[in-house]
């Protein structure tokens, strides 16, 4: 059933079919209680009413114009309770003193007193004796229990009929009722249907009931966060076309370069211009497409614990050669340290940093990884001994397309942010600084003290013995030196 309003129509009007049911439950049992003590009520005055007009000779009755009573064999009773109201006046040697007319001739109980019931000629009759032992009579007064049931039957009846009559009004007052309580809903779908696809504005909030408030206040929230991804994917398209330009617009030159050289030592020299241009341009288009991964929260796979030495010596091993990841040292401290983390974020964060760091190293320059315990907690940290980036522009490199003044021929300025993104969304964070020993950046990856663990057990924040040992390049041996 899609229809809410057909929904809640139906639930209120069995809703209220099921308290009408409930009611005509209720009052039939209490009014049958409360006939059954009326009408037992009446049975045991009656009683007592005929043993008081019954003197130790037999009925009293008026007196006949010689003066003297009379004993009448039966008792006269009303027209309309001819066979509803019986009495029956029995002698305590077994004989019948008298009776009402149309009273059965059967005795109506055998019980000497109290109530009881009994069937006499298809008839049920609730009965009460009434034992007077000084006038050696008993009274017996039975009441007709068809009358009883058609009173009830009377009772319930009328609320059935009431019921049937005032159930269907019910209903179309609910429908209506129902109609007008989600006219807001209704007015608030025709509003948001009328809008165009760039008309994201928040929809207005001050006449909205409170129970759909929460629906559109997520609305609004939504509205916001597309408006949000809009702008940031029109901003990194606008950046992406403008940073690729650059290169675009250079292997053009260099081809034309190529094309005009009318000796081959210029005609090499742009062609491996053209090589350069394009390896930055691959780089580029693979960082843009990964931070637009990122950005639409894609990275995949569940964390699990990454052997650290061993997964970046085989992210070294598939770099580019001409960035020589041999010059990359793993200290000895990395022996059997494993991170948990989600595996395409680490080998993204980690890939970027070893990439950016290599292409800052001059010459013969080294890059060594390490694990120390900072103020800030578990650290696996990159150090360098390139030019580093100077302390005011550490919160901007990490931003899409910011290049410092210490930048490399080849990057894009997508590299520190694209580590930055990732670290975030695998729950570590990343600090740069000044390296205290080689001189140029030290990149530290923060990563929380539970999900580090050495020699297959959790150390958390335990300090590890500081080593100066370190395996060169991604290639070696673990116990290469």
């Amino acid at each position: 059933m899609k229809s809410l309003r057909l929904r809640l129509f139906l639930v209120l009007v069995a809703a209220t079919g099921f308290v009408w049911l409930a009611a005509v439950v209720w009052i039939y049992t209490d009014s049958r209680s409360q006939i059954e003590n009326i009408l037992n009520r009446r049975l045991m005055e009656a009683a007592r009413m005929v043993a008081t007009l019954v003197d130790d000779e037999g009925i009293q009755m008026p007196v006949q114009p010689g003066g003297s009573p009379r004993v009448m064999p039966r008792l006269a009773s009303g027209g309309s309770y001819n066979r509803h109201l019986s009495c029956q006046i029995w002698s305590f040697d077994g004989k019948l003193v008298g009776a009402s007319d149309g009273a059965p001739s059967a005795r109506l109980s055998d019980q000497s007193d109290g109530f009881s019931q009994r069937t006499i000629d298809g008839e049920v009759w609730q009965v009460f004796a009434f034992n007077d032992p000084k006038k050696h009579i008993h009274v017996l007064v039975g009441d007709n229990l068809s009358q009883r049931t058609q009173l009830e039957r009377g009772i319930v009846g009328g609320v059935l009929l009431t019921a049937a009559l005032i159930l269907p009004i019910l209903a179309l007052l609910i429908w209506l009722s129902v109609s007008r309580g989600l006219r807001p809903l209704q007015q608030a779908t025709q509003n948001l249907a009328a809008r165009d696809a760039e008309n994201l504005e928040p929809v207005d909030l001050s006449n909205a009931p409170s129970e759909i408030r929460p629906l559109i206040d997520a609305l609004n929230r939504l509205f916001g966060k597309v408006v949000a991804a809009r702008d940031h994917e029109r901003s990194f398209i606008a950046y992406a076309a403008h940073e690729l330009r650059t290169p675009l617009a250079g292997l053009k030159t260099q081809v034309q370069v190529a094309l005009a050289a009318r000796d081959a030592e210029s005609r090499d020299k742009a062609l491996r211009q053209t090589l350069l241009a394009v390896d930055r341009t691959a780089r580029m288009v693979q960082q843009l497409l990964a931070m637009s991964q990122l950005d639409a929260n894609q990275p995949s796979g569940a964390a699990g614990w990454i052997p650290v030495e061993q997964r970046l010596r085989d992210l070294a091993a598939m770099m580019d050669p001409k960035l020589r990841p041999q010059r990359v040292a793993f200290a000895t401290d990395l022996d059997d340290l494993s991170i948990q983390m989600d595996e395409n974020l680490f080998d993204l964060a980690m890939r970027n940093l070893m990439e950016n760091a290599l292409q800052m190293t001059p010459g013969e320059g080294v890059v060594r990884w390490a694990y120390r315990l900072a103020d800030a907690g578990p650290t696996l940290s990159l150090e360098d001994d390139g030019p580093g980036i100077p302390a005011g522009e550490r919160d901007l490199v990490v931003q899409k397309f910011f290049r410092g003044r210490n930048k490399s021929a080849t990057g894009s300025g997508l590299g520190l942010a694209i580590v930055l993104e990732a670290l975030g969304q695998a729950g570590a964070r990343l600090q740069l600084g000044a390296s205290t020993t080689l001189g140029g950046l030290t990149a530290d990856v923060v990563i929380p003290a539970h999900k580090v663990r050495a020699h297959g057990q959790n150390i958390g924040g335990a300090v590890l013995a500081p080593s100066r040992a370190y395996r060169i390049g991604p290639l070696a041996p673990a116990d290469g030196s």
